[in-house]
């Protein structure tokens, strides 16, 4: 079976970046097709911090205030040195007032970001969402782009104006349009440990921590689960050699919890997740008619929280620039200036900046240790050193760089 909608952009990946290009384009007017392989939107925990500058995009959506109702609002981050347990440093967004409406993070699970955004979709007539359906391979020529789209009955090609892959690390469209994948896998893996136990009754923590240790750092960061209380994740390195069983175990979860946040009494862990961690960005996020956005565009650990946010700068870049060219106010070479902005910045600020928190976390050296600390200390305790530090990690800065590229 051959299906062609000429006039139509398709999608490839039903998480939160392919369903806000869906909804962006949408609001305009442009039909669009979404396939995603899962049979529902996926529920598992993932990410959660959605920084200064993805919320002014997304308060262009009109789904903030539904994100903080959803989620926990949160001025500041800290910095801890386990070892002695002293607080390093303490960055408030509040600095950011005079930048931005949004001085704040709002931690809302991107799940329920995706499920925001889905509900609005259903209201168009013009975008079909199509679950237990997965692009698997594409062709495209100087009109069109062909999706090889398999699903449970077989498998079909469907033809459209335009392709994005927002189909994660593993892109299959990123793969069919044979561009690379470019940087390195690191050769531990994370777990996350997921409890409900309130970290605040008992120690001064904020809902965003990152503790450096030269053995194992951790994060531990609060998100709002299905309401009060709230659940907590604490993320550790695991060993190079650990399996799953050595790394998620009662015990080993236990001595690891333990470890970095002693009580009495064992934790109620009520998620267990482990993965790989690579820092790759793609050797170009536009070939043709074909565009790549969010993982399967670029990944990087999850320190400091910039993934998700990067795949909705994305996102949003992506459509602002497709829909001139679908209104004929520009030509398909706008899109190059999509693939120079946000490969650019990918590389100057997400890899640069995930890469040197990881750095800083678990530093070895006891001079170097010394040196990260001191440098964090002093940078927050100057307001006009922690503005620009701030600037950068909620990625107000980021969005200024690639206004000047291309």
């Amino acid at each position: 079976m051959s299906v062609t909608q000429n006039k139509r952009v398709l999608i490839s990946g039903a998480g939160p970046v392919g369903l806000i290009a869906a909804y962006r384009l949408a609001r305009e007017g442009v039909p669009v097709t979404v396939f995603e392989k899962e049979d529902r939107l996926l529920d598992d925990p993932r990410a959660a911090t959605t920084h200064p500058a993805t919320l002014e995009m997304l308060s262009e959506l009109d789904l903030v205030d539904d994100m903080a109702r959803l989620g926990l609002i949160c001025r500041e981050f800290r910095f801890w040195d386990r070892p002695t347990g002293d607080l390093v440093a303490n960055f408030d967004h509040e600095l950011l007032a005079d930048e931005t409406d949004f001085p704040y993070v709002i931690q809302c699970e991107q799940f329920k970001l995706a499920s925001l955004v889905y509900e609005r979709l259903l209201a168009f007539n013009h975008v079909d969402i199509l679950f237990e359906h997965s692009v698997i391979d594409l062709t495209q020529d100087e009109n069109y782009v062909t999706a090889t789209v398999s699903n449970p009955d077989g498998e079909y090609f469907c033809t459209g104006a335009y392709l994005i892959g927002a189909d994660g690390g593993r892109s299959a469209v990123r793969k069919s349009a044979e561009i690379a994948f470019e940087g390195f896998t690191y050769p531990e893996r994370f777990v996350v440990f997921t409890t409900p136990f309130d970290f605040q009754s008992g120690g001064d923590y904020c809902y965003r921590n990152y503790f450096a240790d030269p053995d194992e750092w951790s994060n531990l960061f609060k998100v709002s689960g299905d309401g009060p209380p709230g659940l907590w994740r604490a993320v550790f390195p695991t060993g190079i050699d650990e399996s799953d069983d050595d790394v998620a175990n009662e015990s080993a979860a236990q001595e690891r919890m333990q470890k970095f946040f002693p009580k009495t009494g064992g934790y109620n862990i009520v998620h267990t997740n482990i993965y790989v961690t690579h820092q790759r960005v793609a050797e170009s996020f536009a070939k043709g008619r074909v565009f790549l956005a969010g993982d399967s565009a670029h990944v990087n650990n999850p320190i400091g929280g910039l993934g998700l946010n990067c795949g909705i700068h994305d996102a949003m870049n992506l459509t602002e620039k497709l829909l001139r060219v679908w209104k004929g106010e520009a030509d398909l070479g706008e899109m190059v200036r999509y693939d120079i902005q946000r490969r650019t910045t990918n590389h100057e600020f997400v890899q640069a900046q995930t890469i040197q928190n990881k750095k800083r976390l678990e530093a070895k050296d006891p001079l170097a240790r010394a040196q990260n600390l001191k440098e964090l200390s002093e940078i927050a305790s100057d307001p006009a050193r922690a503005k620009k530090f701030l600037l950068r990690s909620s990625l107000i800065a980021s969005v200024r760089r690639a206004e000047t590229l291309g």
